[in-house]
């Protein structure tokens, strides 16, 4: 048994291999500290129900975690990863260097010997062969302090292992992408509740990455309000440069409508059911008049069919109605993102 003041902080994903991860160094008898990095990418949602995620954690998977919020620095660094990109927007080897260099800032934060990752060699073809977990640790600077304790066995030992503040043997040799072991594994813990193996990632997606790949082309000043945006309702752009969202339903229209920014025309119908939207970036009354347009087409058949509506518009509390025709779907389709 390990002495109780060594501690490990765990890059934790929610996945299956991260939280055997924790579990096979918890079982030493070592204190093991969860990090979940949030952005608008993956597990941002979490950031709205702290309390109960973490007791969820603690509850089914036996885990202490912290949610830590890296949206900013993570901006910056879909700008130019040094490793480039995956089959889509998705910078894997960046993203698992710049989260280690993250967690390493917090070791002395948590009081930390060493990392621990859930990575398995030959499992991901882009981020676990074994020449780029070697690039991974050796430019995030955890060279000797990370430990990977589902394939330590198949790698070199690090020195927190040749330090003793963790036994080597009781560490495990997975590889390749077989599942079976992990599985067997999670048996052997009671760990029954966990998601199939996957993305999870919003980057690796063909048409949510290429949508904020062109973002980056387009604008050189990215913030998180624009990423959020991004992510929901029906995205247009306009010929003149404004940017119309459209909710294709309720949820999407509350959500749209808590994402308004100061400078944001908001928009919704008046008297008949319609959706909700923003005109961000807007260069002009034509182009509130064309989004006014655009809500119109999507609105109930029974609205379209009477040929206009009015559309309520209001931005910083300015507001406008606009009795506005449905604009064809010949007209629109050139303007659809994916």
């Amino acid at each position: 048994m390990k002495n109780n003041q060594t501690t490990a902080l765990a890059l934790y994903s929610g996945g299956l291999d991260s939280t055997l991860a924790c579990r096979v160094v918890a079982a030493q008898g070592i204190k093991v500290v969860a990090v979940k990095f949030v952005t608008p990418f993956f597990g941002y949602e979490l950031l709205q129900k702290q309390d109960e995620y973490i007791q969820k954690i603690k509850e089914t998977a036996g885990i202490d975690i912290i949610l830590r919020d890296v949206t900013l620095p993570y901006l910056e660094l879909l700008k130019k990863p040094a490793h480039g990109f995956g089959k889509n927007f998705n910078p894997c080897i960046d993203c698992k260097i710049f989260m280690l260099s993250e967690a390493k800032k917090m070791m002395h934060e948590i009081g930390a010997s060493f990392l621990v990752t859930g990575e398995v060699i030959g499992q991901r073809p882009m981020s676990q062969r074994r020449d780029a977990l070697r690039v991974i640790e050796r430019d995030s600077d955890c060279e000797g302090i990370l430990v990977r304790p589902l394939c330590a066995k198949n790698l070199v030992p690090t020195q927190a292992e040749l330090d003793g503040l963790i036994d080597r043997e009781q560490l495990h040799a997975f590889s390749g992408r077989n599942r079976t072991p992990q599985i067997a594994l999670a048996k052997q813990f009671g760990i029954t509740d966990y998601p199939s193996p996957g993305g999870g990632c919003i980057l690796a997606d063909p048409i949510l990455g290429l949508r904020i790949e062109e973002h980056y082309q387009e604008h050189k000043n990215i913030i998180p309000e624009d990423i959020l945006l991004l992510l929901t309702g029906r995205q247009f752009k306009l010929p003149t440069g404004g940017w119309v969202v459209v909710g294709r339903d309720y949820p999407e229209d509350i959500k749209i409508e808590n994402l308004r920014q100061p400078g944001d025309w908001f928009l919704e119908t008046k008297e008949v059911p319609g959706p909700s939207a923003i005109l961000r970036y807007s260069t002009g009354p034509e182009e509130l008049e064309t989004a006014a347009s655009i809500v119109v087409r999507y609105s109930k058949k029974s609205v379209v069919g009477q040929g206009s509506a009015v559309i309520i518009a209001d931005q910083d509390g300015a507001r406008h109605e606009i009795d506005s025709r449905p604009l064809d779907d010949a007209v629109i389709q050139p303007w659809q993102k994916k």
